[in-house]
């Protein structure tokens, strides 16, 4: 053979590596069990089945990443967790129309194939699948030698849900005097990482000595589907709001009709150990509030009489408490107090 002849191998692409992989996720992957089930693993495109038990279905798509998080994975050699923040990044927001997730895919970009690291985070993204309640359907992996460095990836997440027309969560469903609660976030999810990160590097923070934050950095992003959608299931949720970049206010008023408020006082916050760490580092209420979720991962907003019966579909460490209401006003959001940290 011509060891002077051009190959796709030479050039840094191994097919044969990727084909192992999609091997490994065929064997592994969520949409192997269950009644009339398509093979669609390996193939050209992913089929899915559509409920057939709503009048008028409409499907809802999203699509995320989970941003600079991936370098804290990257220095702690640890994959494990990141695909299930890939998976919280769409669902989250499906369910914010009401949505139902169908079917989850995913893309992998990566200098050079290394299957240990690629079926750690593909097992991540299956558990955030099962989590969910949504099917792995498919994907792509994309080894790109040249466009990244030496042991660099990226990875996004593409999102299929299903709601009955008559269950979106519609703006106009948000009355005056309608509570806002606040569902404990589990850490940081996956936003502000870039600010994060920065402020390691410049205080020359070794984050493998840092147990505390070795800790929480890659704590995963808590996924609020299944009570979420009980809550849609028994008429008890008027909207919501995921809580990603952006903070509360930027998040909160996608939500909120015109001539409405949502009027929220900052002191009920229950801040979370990393966010006072981070606050305690030089770092503004106000940039804290635009960039982080500051503990509050999700926002419901409901009628006041059915408070209790909200707060008794999640468990007690992601029970939902009032940090506001609704008022008239034209300003979508204001912002009252300040945080406790």
């Amino acid at each position: 053979m011509n060891k002077n002849l051009f190959t796709y191998k030479k050039s840094g692409v191994d097919i044969n590596a990727a084909d192992k992989f999609v091997k490994f996720i065929s064997n592994n992957s969520s949409n192997k069990k269950g009644k009339k089930k398509f093979k669609n693993i390996g193939g050209f495109g992913s089929i899915t089945n559509i409920p057939k038990n709503l009048k008028n279905p409409k499907l809802v798509a999203c699509t995320d990443g989970v941003g600079t998080k991936i370098e804290i994975a990257n220095e702690l050699n640890k994959f494990d967790t990141i695909g299930i923040d890939l998976v919280a990044m769409s669902v989250n927001d499906l369910i914010v129309q009401g949505a139902k997730p169908l079917f989850f895919l995913d893309y992998i970009s990566i200098n050079k194939i290394n299957l240990k690291k690629l079926k750690s985070i593909m097992k991540g993204i299956l558990n955030g699948c099962k989590i969910s309640n949504c099917e792995l359907v498919g994907g792509e992996t994309a080894e790109m030698p040249g466009t990244y460095e030496k042991n660099k990836f990226d990875i996004a997440g593409f999102a299929v849900g299903i709601v009955d027309e008559k269950k979106i969560l519609k703006k106009e469903k948000i009355k005056k005097d309608n509570l806002i609660l606040a569902v404990p976030s589990s850490g940081l999810h996956s936003n502000g990482f870039s600010l994060v990160r920065n402020l390691i590097q410049k205080k020359q923070i070794k984050i493998k000595k840092n147990f505390f934050l070795k800790k929480e950095l890659i704590r995963p992003t808590q996924i609020y589907v299944n009570e979420v959608l009980n809550l849609i299931n028994k008429n008890l949720l008027n909207g919501c709001a995921n809580i990603t970049g952006g903070g509360i206010e930027d998040n909160i008023k996608r939500v909120i009709p015109n001539n409405l408020c949502a009027s929220i006082d900052l002191k009920r916050i229950n801040t979370l150990r990393i966010f006072k760490w981070l606050k305690n580092n030089n770092i503004s209420d106000k940039e804290m509030l635009k960039t982080f979720n500051c503990g509050v991962g999700f926002c419901l907003i409901i009628n006041p009489k059915n408070l209790k019966k909200v707060k008794s579909y999640f468990p007690k460490k992601y029970e939902p408490y009032i940090i506001g209401k609704i008022i008239n006003g034209s300003r979508k959001v204001k912002l009252n107090d300040k945080i406790t940290w």
